[in-house]
């Protein structure tokens, strides 16, 4: 069982931000890879701590947790999406988290990758949109797609930043009134890196990098919603010298479906049915999201009925049930008729049987509409 993150950082439910970061910071340094070298303890105790920064310190996230707990990250949250600190990347944490350490590591903000002190930047993400019907959205997919990345050329090599000595960051000393100040700023010459081009192939630009085409596979978990972002780690661009790839970002967008409508993991469709059929009853082919289900209508039924097939909706994303098929019940009248059908109607207009006499059980559209939404 994972442990409590407001256990993890010792700190309480009431802290503010502030409280928060200052936690998460002196646990990170004490169980930083450049102190702990070789140590997979606390290697692990640095990835905990990180996972509990990323939610705690994200007022969304936080609220989740608060609720809901581990429970509402499982499968689809955690750091970077991985629902678990055992797949969390120790390059991700010192590039999202980076600025937090400031001098502590590697000079005025700079991180290691685990023991070299040599400072390691994280190339630009890119982002898509992909495209789901709700047949995908409702089974999960994989999708493959082609992206254009920039990567470093073959045969580039680069060469330590003489401006800042491989740290990425110049230092600064100013007199002021309250005594000399130091800072740190990114260096101009390497813009951060660390390293600047030593040898460029010639159809490098002039950071040494290319843009090549690259088939990247996107697993894509069932119950995703429109308008969600997915990322797939280590498949953005590169960045020049001593780095580590950014991400793709790909934003989901649903499909319109030509018979269901999607209202979160429920799902409505129209079914209507002509008057003989109302009357006498009927069995029907109802379009689900997996293929036909046959649902059987009592005679008498009346428009406006809602049946609720159990289950046949949209899983849950986080691997909770999955929602309901909601079939609203329509009864078509038709518009015209030939004399003997007309005449059948006038002659039974005040018969007792077509008199409308609803049952008090029989709930009013008003009352219909709030059960759904109750």
């Amino acid at each position: 069982m994972k442990k409590d993150f407001y256990e993890v950082l010792g700190i309480s439910k009431g802290a503010d931000a502030a409280a928060i970061k200052k936690a998460y910071r002196k646990k990170a340094i004490e169980y930083h890879p450049d102190k702990n070298p070789g140590d997979k303890s606390a290697e692990e105790k640095f990835k905990i701590a990180a996972e509990a920064y990323e939610i705690l310190s994200d007022p969304n996230k936080k609220a989740k947790y608060d609720q809901m707990g581990h429970s509402a990250f499982d499968g689809s949250g955690g750091f970077g999406g991985g629902g678990g600190h055992a797949g969390m990347n120790m390059d991700d944490i010192f590039s999202q988290f980076g600025d937090i350490f400031g001098s502590a590591f590697g000079g005025g903000g700079g991180f290691s990758s685990g023991g070299g002190g040599q400072r390691r930047t994280k190339g630009s993400n890119l982002r898509i949109k992909v495209k789901l019907t709700l047949e995908e959205i409702a089974n999960g997919v994989e999708k493959k797609v082609k992206v254009k990345r920039k990567v470093q050329a073959p045969g580039v090599s680069y060469k330590t930043c003489s401006t800042c000595n491989g740290q990425g960051q110049v230092m600064r000393v100013t007199n002021t009134i309250l005594g000399r100040m130091q800072s740190a700023s990114t260096c101009p010459t390497c813009n951060g890196s660390g390293q600047i081009l030593d040898k460029k192939p010639s159809e490098a630009d002039s950071q040494g990098m290319i843009v090549e085409d690259e088939t990247v596979s996107i697993k894509i978990p069932a119950g995703v919603v429109d308008g969600m972002q997915l990322k797939v780690s280590n498949k953005g661009n590169d960045a020049p010298g001593n780095s580590i790839p950014g991400d793709l970002i790909v934003a989901i967008e649903e499909l319109e479906h030509e018979f269901l409508k999607r209202e979160g993991e429920n799902l409505h469709y129209d079914l209507y049915i002509s008057f003989p059929e109302a009357i006498l009853g009927v069995s029907k082919d109802i379009e689900a999201i997996n293929g036909k289900v046959r649902i059987k209508l009592e005679e008498g039924i009346q428009s406006g009925k809602i049946l609720r097939l159990k289950g046949k909706g949209i899983p849950n994303i986080n691997g909770y049930a999955s929602g309901d098929l909601l079939v609203h019940v329509n009864v078509w009248t038709p518009k015209t008729m030939n004399k003997e059908q007309k005449s059948f109607f006038e002659n039974n207009i005040n018969d007792e049987h077509f008199i409308p006499n609803p049952e008090k059980s029989d709930k009013s559209f008003f009352e219909k509409v709030k059960d759904m939404f109750s």
